[in-house]
C-alpha cells in the first residue's frame, strides 16, 4: 500500500468514525426534544434553550477557544517526537482549561442576576444561573481531555468520550424530566456536564500521559500563542453570530418574522445533515495538518486528499438533497415550508465551494497564523452579510440561498489566492478532475429540477444520483481500494 493510499485511508476512517458519532448525536438530540416537548411543553423548551444559550455565551467570551486552538499546540508538539515537549503542552493546557474555567464561573456568577433580568425579565432564575456557572469548568476541563485525545490522533478514544457522554447525559435526563419537570431542568444541565467530564476524563486518563513542573515564564512562553489563536477563534465566532442576527433582523422588518423561521428551518436542515461531514473529517484533518504544517508540500498534499474525499463524499449527499428535497423538508417540517425548497436547492450547491473553502483555510489555523485566520474568517462573514441582504431584497428566500453560493464562491478563491501566495499551495489535476466533473454533474441535476416537471425531473434526477454514487465509489476505490476496507471491517466484525 502506497504512502497517499493509507493517507487516504486515514481520512476515510476518521469520517466514517466520526460521521457515525455525529449521526448518533443528532439522533440523541431530537430523542431529547422529543421527550423535552412531550414532559415540558415549549415552555420547558425554551427556558433550557435561554439558559443553554446565555450561558453558551459566555463560555465564547472566556474559553478563549482553547478547544480548537491548543489541539494546533499538542499535535505540532507531539509531531517533533520529542516526549518532554509533548507532556509540557498538555500540562500548559490543562493549567488553562482550569482557570478559564474558573473565569467563566466567577463571572456567571456574580452577573447571575443581571442575566436573570435580561434573559427572562425577572430574577426567578438568578439561582438557575449560579448553579450553571459550575458546568463552564466541567465543560472546559472536559475541552481540555478532549483536545488532548484529538491532538494526539486518538480517534477510537475521542469517539467513545463523545458518544457516552452524549448518551448517558439522555439516559440520565430522562427520568429527571419525568419525575421533577420543571425543577428537574438545572440538574439536568449540571448532571449532563458532569458526565461528559466523566467520559472524557475516563479516556484521556487511559493515555497515562505524565504531567510536568512548569513555571510561570513556561505558561506564558506555551500559553500565548494558544490564547492568542483561542481569542480570534472566539472573536470570528461572535463576529459571525452577529452577522446571522443582523441577517435575521433585516428578513424581519423586510419581510417579516415567518420569512425569520423560514430562514432558520431551511439552513438548520443543511447544518445537521450536511455539515455534520465536515465536523467529522476535521477531528482527524486540523492534527494532521498542524502535525506537518511546516512542510508546505506535505501540506498541499493532505489538503488536496481532504478535499477530494470531502467531495466524494458531500456528492452523492448533494444530489439526494436537489433531487427530493421537497420529500425532506415535508418529512422534517410540514407542507408550509415547501417554499424554501428553491433556496436549500442553491445552499446544497454552494456546499462544494464550502468544501473547497474549508479544506483550504484550515491551514491558517495549523499555522497558527491568527491574524490571518481571523481577517479571512471575517471576509466570508462580511461576504455572507452582503450577499445576503442583495439576495434577499431582489429573491426573498431563494435570493438567501443563491447569497450561500455566491460567498463561498468569492471566498473559495480568495483562501486559494492567500495560500498560494503564501504557503506555494495549488490544486492538483486529479481534483480539478473529480471536483470539475462532480460540480458539473450536480450543477445538471440542479438545472433538471428547476426547468423540468414531476414526474420526468425524478425520474432524470434519480439517474444522476445513481450516477453520481457509482461515479463517487469508483473515484473512492481507486484511492482507498474499498474492497479490502470491506473484507477488514467483516474480519474485524466476525472476530
Amino acid at each position: 500500500m502506497t504512502e497517499d493510499q493509507k493517507s487516504y485511508r486515514q481520512i476515510f476512517k476518521a469520517t466514517s468514525i466520526f460521521g457515525g458519532v455525529q449521526v448518533f448525536k443528532i439522533i440523541i438530540s431530537i430523542i431529547r426534544s422529543k421527550v423535552v416537548a412531550v414532559l415540558l411543553g415549549p415552555s420547558g423548551m425554551g427556558i433550557i434553550n435561554l439558559l443553554v444559550s446565555t450561558t453558551g455565551f459566555i463560555t465564547t467570551l472566556t474559553n478563549f477557544g482553547l478547544g480548537t486552538s491548543a489541539v494546533k499546540n499538542v499535535a505540532a508538539a507531539t509531531a517533533t517526537g520529542d516526549n518532554e515537549k509533548a507532556r509540557l503542552t498538555i500540562t500548559v493546557l490543562k493549567i488553562l482549561v482550569k482557570y478559564t474555567g474558573i473565569l467563566g464561573v466567577v463571572l456567571t456568577a456574580v452577573f447571575s442576576p443581571l442575566l436573570s433580568r435580561l434573559t427572562f425579565g425577572n430574577n426567578d432564575y438568578i439561582l438557575a444561573f449560579i448553579w450553571i456557572s459550575i458546568t463552564l469548568l466541567l465543560q472546559q476541563l472536559s475541552s481540555g481531555q478532549l483536545v488532548v485525545l484529538q491532538g494526539l490522533r486518538k480517534l477510537k478514544e475521542l469517539a467513545k468520550a463523545n458518544l457516552y457522554g452524549s448518551l448517558f447525559g439522555l439516559i440520565i435526563s430522562i427520568p429527571i424530566y419525568y419525575f421533577w419537570k420543571f425543577e428537574g431542568i438545572v440538574p439536568v444541565i449540571v448532571l449532563s456536564s458532569i458526565v461528559s467530564m466523566v467520559f472524557s476524563w475516563y479516556y484521556a486518563g487511559k493515555l497515562r500521559i505524565r504531567t510536568v513542573n512548569v513555571t510561570r515564564k513556561d505558561i506564558l512562553n506555551e500559553g500565548k500563542d494558544m490564547l492568542k489563536m483561542g481569542f480570534m477563534i472566539n472573536l470570528s465566532t461572535l463576529i459571525s453570530v452577529g452577522v446571522s442576527f443582523l441577517i435575521q433582523i433585516y428578513i424581519s422588518n423586510t419581510g417579516g418574522v415567518k420569512d425569520v423561521g423560514f430562514y432558520s428551518a431551511g439552513f438548520a436542515i443543511i447544518n445537521s445533515y450536511v455539515s455534520m461531514i465536515f465536523t467529522a473529517m476535521y477531528t482527524d484533518y486540523y492534527p494532521r495538518l498542524a502535525g506537518i504544517s511546516n512542510d508546505n508540500c506535505k501540506a498541499k498534499t493532505l489538503i488536496n486528499q481532504e478535499v477530494e474525499i470531502a467531495i466524494l463524499i458531500l456528492a452523492p449527499l448533494i444530489a439526494i438533497f436537489l433531487v427530493f428535497i421537497n420529500v425532506i423538508v415535508i418529512l422534517l417540517y410540514s407542507k408550509e415550508f415547501i417554499v424554501i425548497t428553491d433556496m436549500i436547492q442553491w445552499v446544497a450547491l454552494g456546499m462544494y465551494f464550502k468544501a473547497i473553502s474549508w479544506s483550504i483555510a484550515t491551514i491558517f489555523l495549523a499555522k497558527g497564523d491568527s491574524r490571518l485566520f481571523f481577517w479571512n474568517s471575517f471576509s466570508q462573514t462580511l461576504y455572507t452579510l452582503m450577499f445576503s441582504i442583495l439576495g434577499y431584497k431582489l429573491l426573498g428566500l431563494e435570493g438567501l440561498g443563491l447569497s450561500f453560493l455566491f460567498s463561498f464562491f468569492v471566498y473559495s478563491v480568495q483562501v486559494f489566492v492567500v495560500s498560494r501566495m503564501k504557503y506555494s499551495f495549488s490544486f492538483t489535476k486529479e481534483f480539478y478532475k473529480i471536483g470539475g466533473t462532480l460540480f458539473l454533474i450536480g450543477l445538471s441535476c440542479f438545472l433538471i429540477m428547476k426547468t423540468s416537471s414531476s414526474p420526468w425531473q425524478y425520474i432524470i434526477g434519480t439517474s444522476i444520483i445513481i450516477i453520481t454514487v457509482i461515479y463517487a465509489l469508483k473515484e473512492l476505490n481507486h484511492r482507498i481500494d474499498l474492497k479490502s476496507v470491506i473484507v477488514n471491517y467483516r474480519y474485524k466484525f466476525q472476530n
